[in-house]
């Protein structure tokens, strides 16, 4: 066995024990690759290659858009900006079968797409909607199974942090604007497949419809939403129309964010050194896995795994579509133990590839890599949107797998028809010319 298969059995075995026994897993992935570096010093350039490949990792203007996102949600997440959306989504669905549900996956969608934070979604909108749902008899393990999945939307639905980390890790084939023109017809159609599941409910358990709202509530509580929701349309209108880039949007979002909770009254001046904190340490935690993750990328490359593997795929399945669903299987997977950002820098670089030799498009490799990593935060062991839905709505994880299995089906499906049909990701990207 030559040392250069050896080192990289080191790195996968070692990296999965690290996970196993539950060290963080920006630490699992540099502590492996240091150890796969070592077995093979003779051929590599040297250990510090590491943290030359960590810094050159976070080395690119478009990665400064991801701390300014993080800002602005965190503004927005005690902005009382939740509160708004809620009572307009209640104004538009409340009066259906099960209103109380469209509701979360309606506000849910609509957070998280504002924010680009699906941890945001789900604990801003999950800690008010899990109470006035139980109020009207839904179990609290329900509300949460909603919250969990629909807030998935906003990883999807722009503007999505991990989206331009896939254009980062895209190496450029995929655009940052044709991304987020992208995710939106897959993350509405996640939407209305969440909706779909909760009808049905509503229907065999017979839950209450609310009050239907007047044309007149309706025009007033969307008048109070309204420039909540304008922040989309100028952030991703802007980045479409090419007014400005990604970066230069994250800014405006901050500023914008801050004005507005400001106005509202949510949120004082003296609030904002809490809020920078607060928004500092998910920056260096998310930084932390792109620097070590790049380096295991750069490590992949050396060791030339993607062409092992892209191989392997080509030679042993003729089928594209059995590859593709293959690919799908691998990332269902991956998602269930390791945080979706590692796994887009690492995984993109083996399978993109293999799919573009296929004839799949970058752009929609996109869409279906991180809706494949949106189911595996909703899952356990490393779940952390299913750990953040429990806690918010005060229920066991435990108790929350039960009810959540028909919604994640509902999004394994829904991620079928996304890989399969292609024009779902690329129909808007086409009309805009991206």
């Amino acid at each position: 066995m030559s040392i250069e298969v050896i080192s990289i059995i080191v790195l996968f075995v070692s990296f999965f024990v690290l996970l196993l026994i539950k060290v963080p897993v920006a630490y699992s992935i540099g502590i492996s690759t240091a150890l796969s570096l070592l077995l093979n010093i003779d051929k590599m350039p040297g250990i510090t290659t590491i943290a030359q490949r960590m810094t050159t990792g976070i080395d690119s203007f478009a990665l400064l858009a991801i701390p300014f996102f993080i800002l602005a949600g965190e503004i927005m997440k005690q902005g009382g900006i939740a509160n708004r959306l809620i009572n307009f989504a209640k104004s538009l669905v409340a009066s259906l079968p099960g209103g109380l549900a469209y509701v979360n996956v309606l506000a849910s969608m609509l957070f998280g797409a504002i924010s680009g934070s699906a941890l945001a979604a789900a604990s801003a909108i999950g800690s008010i909607m899990t109470d006035r749902m139980e109020e009207e008899g839904y179990p609290r393990t329900l509300s949460a199974s909603v919250n969990i999945t629909a807030s998935t939307t906003g990883l999807l639905i722009p503007p999505s942090n991990i989206l331009i980390v896939y254009a980062l890790a895209s190496g450029g084939a995929a655009s940052v604007a044709a991304l987020f023109i992208a995710g939106y017809l897959p993350g509405i159609l996640l939407g209305l497949a969440i909706m779909g599941y909760v009808a049905f409910i509503a229907v065999t358990k017979n839950y209450a419809r609310g009050k239907r709202a007047t044309l007149f509530e309706v025009w007033t509580y969307f008048r109070k939403a309204f420039f909540s929701l304008l922040l989309l349309v100028i952030v991703v209108g802007g980045i479409v129309v090419g007014v400005f880039t990604a970066t230069e949007a994250s800014v405006i979002a901050v500023l914008y964010a801050a004005v507005l909770a400001l106005i509202y009254g949510d949120v004082k001046k003296q609030d904002f050194p809490k809020i920078l904190l607060s928004s500092a340490k998910t920056t260096a935690v998310v930084m932390f896995l792109i620097c070590t993750s790049m380096a295991m990328s750069w490590l992949f490359s050396f060791e030339g795994i993607p062409e092992m593997i892209s191989n392997f795929l080509l030679d042993s399945l003729q089928n594209k579509f059995a590859i593709f669903f293959a690919i799908n299987i691998i990332l269902l997977i991956i998602g269930t133990f390791m945080d979706m950002t590692p796994a887009v820098l690492i995984f993109t670089p083996i399978f993109l590839p293999v799919v573009t030799t296929l004839g799949m498009d970058p752009v929609h490799f996109g869409i279906v890599i991180v809706l494949n990593l949106c189911i595996g935060i909703c899952t356990p062991p490393v779940g952390t949107l299913l750990f953040v839905g429990s806690g918010v709505a005060k229920v066991s994880v435990t108790q929350v797998i039960r009810p959540l299995l028909p919604f994640l089906l509902i999004m394994i499906i829904v991620l079928m028809l996304i890989s399969f049909i292609p024009e779902i990701s690329m129909f808007l990207p086409r009309v805009f010319g991206l």
